[in-house]
């Protein structure tokens, strides 16, 4: 699996991107959140906010309940704001 940080949370991740094989009971967005927040800190700080925090598995945009599987490209970056 691809996870791709965007915006501030590279920053608070330290890498841009990573390839993982997160556990077997890593399914959807929101366990793969929390396993990811084991992993980094900074991550895990951001996750304290709830909707801070946006995710798009193979470039669409996705809730917490919704699947993930090896192979996916899961991106998270704040949410976009424009004028």
């Amino acid at each position: 699996m691809k996870i791709l940080y965007f915006a501030w949370l590279r920053s608070r991740t330290g890498t841009a991107s990573e390839e993982v094989t997160p556990p077997a009971e890593v399914t959807t967005v929101a366990t793969l959140m929390q396993w990811i927040a084991g992993r980094h800190p900074g991550f895990a700080e951001a996750m304290a906010a709830p909707g801070v925090i946006r995710a798009a598995v193979n470039q669409d945009y996705a809730q917490p309940e919704d699947a993930v599987r090896p192979g996916d490209e899961v991106a998270f970056f704040p949410p976009v704001t424009g004028g």
